[in-house]
């Protein structure tokens, strides 16, 4: 991987905008004549971060994204079937609930020499646009294609650059294909939407085709701004794809002078309820695409500015920077549902509780408070229609059809959620809307689930695993930290009673998940609490899973566990380890552990990794696991998550390992995590590490943010009460560091680092200067404390040694 300009930041020098059309300089063979030059997409690209890909990964998927379209194909440039929801449908060109294209195809023909362009040499990713590079097409000619999706619009732009190198003139015939796929998303079967074949007709007068699903108001549209010499609808460089559509093909004589370049741009536009639509939109993008570029590019430097870190780990800084950007391609709108954060492409599009949970508690850090209210109010709406008593909905697809109505986990994860979000905004009318969801999931969640009454919920969590819907542990966990965030949020909104009803049983859950879950043999947490008859059913399957694997380790310890089951008296309910699974972690990951099981369970986790980071079922960790560095992608015949590494459970992990203070354990998490930063799809961190699953994660935000922006810069704020906590726990390799433009509330927050022997300066900007900013450090670290060159008092509680400050800039020494 070549990252160019050294990783430079995204260049924040404005662009005028260019009020012009967008045009290309083709020579048309049938008139004879040029069009106006016009700036061209390739300008705004100048300049700004970039990254190119691996040779060895061309044959993998890229995403170009916008909230309202995006495309997945191969960074070679072909677009093979691919994905598993919809089998072999999930790449192509998508507008949400429908599908457009399956993708296209463009070739050039020189005397009687064609040439297809689907083996790019070179795949370059920008943050909100891409770049495939054919080198040598034919003597002298390299082509680049570039595309971009703009925002809020059912469009796309694809640019092609033909770039001759020679001292003469090159005249060409090119020729681009649409294989239209007008087709439903995932259930769509359970909305009525039944797919049909596709039709294709000739628009002259726009110099466009517009192709028709022959049962359905579903339409694209696509074309250049300059006349076809021919249109025709014949496939062209040997397209396969499943689905009911149709090629369509444009052709276009271009001359390119010598040593010089010619741009030419594709505009592709759909709608799933008239053609009007669709046309309207086809005109405007082709229309305004370089003003809407240029204004895209703005907006991602907007998003690089916010919460915007500099580090030591120069590749860990980058990858922080590009989740931010990751996030944005995942933004799923469908404005007849909503707006929120999808999960994951290409094969988890559309929406999720939990998978949305942990990622608006680590996006709320970075400042787009806007998407974090769009995503909550979709989660809440979907799930009041869907359900109605406050149980949060696991997955719905973007036609409305929710798939599964919630498991346990997402009730509470979705309350400690609001309360982090209100932390960080103080926005009561927002904590007023969303408690009452909270309250009645609460109640639901013990009322139809804990069948014994001891407050711990039977049925599935986080992992999927048959027959694991007993009492499960990270269930156990999230509703611990629920019942404290409901008593925070009932005692911010004033109900006294209702606060203290709520951490009463906060408390309770904790001692019962530090003594009935706690496995001292096993120095971890239990997978869950279960009776013997469950846990034999389950060892046995675990049994047959470690067998398959070839895990000899874990056959030995599984059968030597059912021996010890098969001794237990009948009836016999306790917590059981078997499968280590990932959410044993959960304890230290929202601080419930006790300090000394934590140091134990802690080290217990380390054992279930590899170099990218922490395995999903420990079982099926192998003797090599500790040094392979390889894919994870090879000899994969059948989708599974069997034997995966993941970034969620990794940045568990991580997360656990700073609230009991270990920075560098931590930091030595996010350097395995970032291993995989780039591995297969550049400016990208795959699901499962390092190169499998999806291409780009939402929940990657919660697993970077929450370790660097709370816990290592230590910014933990009450916004309704104007203050900001600033206790940082930073890595002893780290002795410079910032972040800057932290939005909390309508305040501003901007902090350096810098560490030199045993002194410690810290730099303090905020916006609001009425604010109190609470620089707080573990008690007796440091003993002189120097605020803007003047001694000051220390104060001390249980925990730490602290100082209240006010003031736009605040500069402390510590010695």
């Amino acid at each position: 991987m070549k990252t160019h300009g050294q990783s430079a930041l995204l260049t924040l020098r404005k662009n005028k905008l260019a009020t012009a059309s967008l045009a290309a300089v083709v020579l048309l063979s049938t008139c004879s004549q040029k069009t106006a030059a016009q700036p061209s997409l390739q300008g705004l690209l100048t300049q700004v971060e970039h990254i190119s890909g691996k040779k060895e990964y061309l044959a993998s998927p890229f995403v170009t994204a916008g909230n309202r379209l995006y495309m997945v194909g191969h960074q070679d440039g072909k677009f093979p079937d691919l994905g598993w929801h919809i089998t072999g449908e999930m790449g192509g060109i998508w507008d949400h609930p429908i599908k457009l294209m399956d993708g296209f195809t463009a070739a050039i023909t020189i005397g009687q020499k064609e040439v297809c362009l689907d083996k790019a040499d070179t795949f370059i990713n920008y943050p909100f646009a891409n770049k495939h590079l054919y080198q040598q097409v034919t003597n002298g000619l390299d082509i680049e294609r570039l595309q971009f999706v703009p925002d809020n619009k059912e469009g796309m732009v694809v640019e092609y650059t033909f770039i001759n190198k020679q001292s003469k003139p090159l005249t060409l015939q090119f020729t681009w294909t649409a294989h239209t796929d007008l087709r439903p998303t995932w259930l769509g079967e359970r909305t009525n939407m039944v797919d049909a074949p596709d039709q294709a007709t000739w628009q002259a007068k726009t110099q466009s085709w517009v192709a028709k699903d022959q049962q359905n108001d579903w339409f694209v549209v696509f074309g250049a701004n300059v006349p076809a010499r021919q249109h025709h609808q014949n496939k062209s460089c040997n397209f396969v794809s499943a689905g009911k559509g149709c090629a369509a093909s444009l052709v276009y004589t271009i001359t390119v002078p010598a040593n010089g370049k010619t741009q030419l741009p594709i505009t592709i536009a759909g709608s799933y309820k008239s053609a009007e639509l669709a046309n309207r939109t086809f005109a405007d993008v082709q229309k305004n695409a370089y003003a809407y570029l240029a204004s895209k590019k703005d907006r991602y430097a907007t998003i690089d500015q916010l919460a915007s870190v500099q580090v030591p780990d120069k590749k860990l800084e980058q990858a922080f920077r590009w989740v931010k950007y990751n996030t944005d391609w995942l933004i799923r709108e469908v404005p007849e549902i909503g707006r929120g954060l999808s999960a994951g492409l290409p094969d988890y599009p559309w929406w999720f509780g939990a998978d949305g949970c942990y990622t608006l508690s680590g996006l709320i850090t970075t400042g787009n408070k806007q998407l974090v209210y769009d995503s909550v109010d979709l989660l809440n709406k979907i799930s009041e229609k869907e359900n109605g008593n406050g149980r949060i909905i696991h997955e719905v697809s973007t036609n409305g059809s929710v798939f599964n109505p919630g498991n346990l986990n997402e009730v509470p994860q979705f309350a400690s959620m609001i309360a982090e979000v209100y932390r960080w905004t103080g926005d009561k009318g927002f904590l007023r809307k969303y408690f009452p969801t909270v309250k009645k999931g609460m109640a639901w969640l013990l009322a139809e689930n804990d069948k014994d009454k001891n407050l711990l919920p039977d049925g599935f969590g986080m992992m999927e695993i048959h027959g694991m819907n007993s009492e499960m542990i990270d269930v156990a966990v999230y509703t611990q930290d629920a019942f404290a965030s409901a008593a925070y949020m009932a005692s911010e909104l004033g109900d006294k009673t209702l606060a203290m009803d709520y951490q009463h049983k906060a408390d309770l859950l904790k001692t019962k998940i530090n003594t009935d879950f706690w496995v001292p043999e096993s120095g971890s947490y239990a997978d869950f609490i279960g009776t013997k008859a469950e846990a034999l059913a389950l060892v046995e399957g675990a049994i047959i899973r470690a067998d398959t694997l070839h895990k000899p380790w874990a056959v030995e310890e599984l059968k030597a566990t059912r021996q010890k089951l098969r001794l237990l008296p009948e009836g016999t309910k306790k917590g059981f380890v078997l499968h280590h699974n990932w959410v044993v972690n959960t304890p230290m990951e929202t601080g419930v552990a006790d300090p000394d099981k934590a140091a134990i369970a802690l080290r217990t986790a380390s054992k279930f990794t590899n170099p990218f980071g922490v395995f999903v079922t420990g079982i099926d960790r192998d003797e090599s696991a500790g040094t392979d560095e390889g894919s994870f992608t090879l000899n994969k015949k059948v989708f599974t998550y069997t034997g995966a590494v993941m970034t969620l459970p990794t940045g568990v992990v991580t997360i656990g390992e700073n609230n009991y203070g270990h920075p560098d354990e931590a930091l030595g998490y996010l350097k395995r995590m970032t291993k995989t930063f780039s591995y297969a799809f550049p400016g990208s961190i795959y699901e499962v590490s390092p190169d499998y699953g999806m291409v780009t994660q939402a929940w990657n935000m919660y697993s970077y943010a929450v370790p660097i922006v709370k816990q290592f810069f230590g910014i933990r704020p009450e916004a309704s009460r104007k203050l900001v906590v600033v206790q940082p726990q930073m890595p002893s390799t780290w002795d410079k560091a910032s972040i800057e433009k932290v939005t909390v509330g309508d305040n501003m927050v901007s902090i350096g680092y810098v560490k030199a022997g045993e002194q410690l300066t810290l730099s303090i900007t905020q916006k609001q200067p009425n604010w109190t900013v609470r620089l707080a450090f573990p008690k007796g670290k440091y003993r002189n404390w120097l605020i803007n060159g003047k001694t000051v008092p220390v104060k001390s509680d249980a925990d730490a040694d602290f100082v209240e400050l006010k003031g736009n800039a605040i500069r402390v020494s510590l010695q």
